[in-house]
Order: C-alpha cells, then structure tokens, then sequence
C-alpha cells in the first residue's frame, strides 16, 4: 500500500520534468519528507523514469544514483 505522500511526491516530480532546476528542488524536498522505504521506491521510479528525458539524469545525484 502506498502513502499518499509517495503519490504525491511522483505527481509533481511527473508534473515539472519540464524543468532540471525545478526537478532537482522538488526531489530534494521529497528526500526530506520520505520514509526510508518510501526513497528506495523513488530510486526505482526514477531510474525508470529518467530513461525516457536524458536531461534529468543529472538529478539522480541528488538521490545518489
């Protein structure tokens, strides 16, 4: 079962991909209000997600991918 903050997290960082700043501001903010569970989920999701906008692969530093 998901919380609702881990779907809300993937809405807005789904939300402002449009944007490397913006994503990386967003994404550091959700790595300060997840459960340790909940940031291993957000790993798997990004990896997967990134794969398709090459331009926020600088990001996943912020998650130390």
């Amino acid at each position: 079962m998901t919380r609702p903050m881990f779907a809300y997290t993937k809405k807005i960082l789904e939300s402002v991909s449009f944007d490397p700043t913006l994503f990386s501001k967003e994404l550091v903010k959700a790595m300060k209000q997840l459960l340790p569970y909940e940031i291993e989920q957000l790993k798997d999701w990004l990896l997967n997600f990134t794969k398709e906008k090459p331009e926020l692969k600088n990001c996943l530093i912020y998650v130390n991918l």
